[in-house]
């Protein structure tokens, strides 16, 4: 507790605005991303078209994130330094950190396109088969393990123990927005399937 009080100043405001936004963001495009699914409001007000109503949500995650990386930003600057981690190997493992983790957010971008990577799938908008290659051949989310690498090297750069609870944080609620987002996307898929295999069999 020592430790904590010493190095994490929980009284800084910045620090909490930037945990809210870490909550908010998943917590926001899943209620978002289901409401479309079951209402189709975004379709309905991008005038029917599908695609229209993924990049004006696809626009808003985006503007979400950019605040979310300035609150942590701040929230960084707010805090005290580690001594321990002001050290040469330790900038080298946070940029390391930083830039692996930038490639498999960016590829995973590259890989999905941009239906593919903002929740395209609740709007109908679903891809031909499974993406398999680079970073999926890694892991089956690299957006998610690439941008918490990402939190993770920031802080090690800046020597900040309040960085590295700020990126556990943010592991945790994707690990939370996975246990949603899976199932529900595989149902999605499945459901296609089914009618697939219905409409030959009626062929």
């Amino acid at each position: 507790m020592d430790f904590v009080k010493t190095y994490i100043d929980l009284s800084q405001d910045s620090l909490k605005y930037s945990a809210l936004s870490i909550a908010f963001n998943p917590i926001f495009w899943n209620i978002v991303a289901r409401l479309e699914y079951t209402t189709h409001f975004l379709t309905k007000l991008a005038l029917g078209k599908p695609r229209c109503g993924c990049y004006t949500l696809a626009v808003i995650i985006f503007s979400l994130g950019i605040v979310r990386d300035l609150l942590y930003e701040k929230a960084l600057r707010d805090q005290p330094i580690y001594e321990a981690l002001d050290l040469l190997p330790v900038k080298v493992l946070a940029a390391v950190l930083f830039a692996y983790g930038n490639v498999l957010v960016l590829t995973s971008m590259w890989a999905l396109g941009v239906t593919g990577t903002y929740l395209g799938d609740y709007f109908g908008i679903l891809m031909d088969a499974r993406v398999t290659g680079f970073p999926f051949n890694i892991t089956d989310n690299p957006m998610y393990y690439g941008s918490t690498m990402s939190f993770v090297g920031t802080a090690l750069w800046f020597a900040k123990p309040a960085g590295i609870a700020l990126s556990a944080f943010v592991l945790v609620m994707y690990l939370i927005a996975l246990r949603f987002e899976e199932p529900f996307t595989a149902e999605i898929y499945a459901k296609r399937d089914r009618e697939r295999a219905a409409s030959k069999k009626e062929k």
